[in-house]
């Protein structure tokens, strides 16, 4: 799985952006929220993101921030919403508008973004009620040192969700190894 790349921004043309990472180049699809808070071409970047596999295509989908990703992850969820309605929900709302329109239970909001129907907007609505609380308060990944990152992005891909993986990263030394880190952190979660 692909959780996170860096590596130089080489294109920009929305909603697809071109990341290089040491020569390979990975075509990712972002919101406009994001778009919009790229650097410059030709600048390094790094983008959280969600790798998914299709029976027709591979796509990745990148965020520049945790609770973009996290939100975007809560929609995919929904059956009927793909990660292109995701994205264009992304677009036309960042995460705290989504949020409020959730607890609001608003779906004259959400009918505004382009490609959201009255009956779409109400079963989103519905399906989202109390799960964007918990994407809000996710945490900030950007503040955690490299290693801890790694441990992090270990646990989430054997299957932890981001709140176990973070509960177990409380735990650990903050000058941990990543190797010790998993061990120690997987001993503290099979408890």
């Amino acid at each position: 799985m692909i959780s996170r790349l860096t590596g130089v921004l080489s294109e920009k043309a929305p909603p697809f952006v071109l990341v290089d990472v040491n020569g390979v180049g990975y075509e990712v699809q972002v919101p406009m929220s994001t778009f919009y808070n790229l650097p410059e071409l030709g600048a390094k970047v790094t983008l959280l993101t969600q790798f998914i596999v299709r029976e027709d295509a591979q796509l990745l989908y990148g965020f520049l921030t945790p609770t973009e990703r996290a939100s975007f992850r809560e929609l995919i969820k929904i059956s009927g919403v793909g990660p292109r309605i995701a994205l264009a929900l992304l677009s036309g709302l960042n995460t705290d508008e989504l949020a409020q329109a959730v607890s609001a239970q608003d779906a004259s909001r959400l009918v505004k973004v382009p490609g959201i129907g009255k009956k779409t907007a109400e079963r989103l609505l519905l399906e989202l009620k109390g799960k964007m609380a918990p994407v809000l308060a996710t945490p900030d990944w950007s503040a955690v040192s490299d290693a801890q990152t790694d441990i992090l992005q270990a646990l989430v891909a054997l299957g932890y969700s981001d709140k176990e993986a973070q509960v177990a990263l409380k735990a650990l030394p903050p000058d941990v190894s990543v190797s010790d880190g998993i061990k120690q952190a997987l001993k503290a979660l099979a408890r």
